[in-house]
């Protein structure tokens, strides 16, 4: 005789059905969520290294990652730009440990929030582009119901100021157009490389994937 008491039902009960999309009881939910980041791999980075415990199997340098999950996309992406913001972000230095500081909307406030810190030199402050992206799965046609944040810095701003020129030539909103990211390798006068990420239009983006963006776009503005 079984005397385990059930506590849920793991398939969806008849009460509830015709429910899944209201959430109730989540209305001042949308701002406290992690929004996962897509990180472009870099030959440094933790994930690719075998003996860091961060490493993922199969990740290489170029490759796209979702920082969250940690589901590797391979060297390109899909995805349609719902916003852009041009932040400010302090960073501790690898040597020192590493370790994110935070977002901030000026220079001045990063600055600020680096000299109020034990060390200060063991902090950098760098400008970054934030695009908040909507995520187009090639093989399957599904697009993602939740979006991925990209932060371009160093030598990505470029990058990112000839997407944002391009995005506003084409007209229209900002998400109404599909883009191929994929990361290319780019070396330095004095021989060194790394990964970037160059950008290829593919068309206006398809009825449902404008719908779903422009509700997240909506959601970013009244939260």
């Amino acid at each position: 005789m079984n005397n385990e008491i059930t506590l849920a039902s793991q398939d969806l009960p008849a009460h509830l059905q015709g429910q899944e999309g209201i959430g109730r009881g989540n209305e001042d939910v949308a701002g406290h969520v992690t929004i996962p980041r897509l990180k472009l791999l870099q030959k440094m980075s933790d994930e690719v290294d075998p003996h860091h415990p961060k490493y993922i199997e199969g990740a290489k340098a170029g490759d796209f990652l979702n920082s969250l999950t940690g589901e590797n996309y391979g060297d390109a992406v899909y995805a349609i730009s719902i916003t852009f913001k041009n932040q400010w972000q302090a960073w501790r230095s690898r040597e020192a440990g590493g370790g994110y500081g935070g977002t901030f909307a000026s220079a001045a406030d990063a600055n600020n929030y680096v000299a109020a810190q034990e060390n200060p030199s063991d902090w950098d402050v760098n400008e970054t582009h934030t695009h908040l992206l909507l995520l187009k799965n090639p093989e399957t046609g599904q697009t993602d119901a939740s979006p991925v944040i990209m932060d371009f810095t160093s030598s990505k701003l470029r990058v990112s100021r000839d997407w944002n020129s391009q995005i506003t030539m084409k007209g229209g909103d900002r998400f109404a157009t599909l883009w191929k990211l994929y990361s290319v390798t780019a070396t330095s006068k004095t021989g060194n490389s790394w990964m970037n990420v160059a950008t290829d239009l593919v068309g206006w983006a398809q009825e449902e994937d404008y719908r779903i963006a422009e509700k997240l776009y909506e959601s970013q503005n009244n939260s």
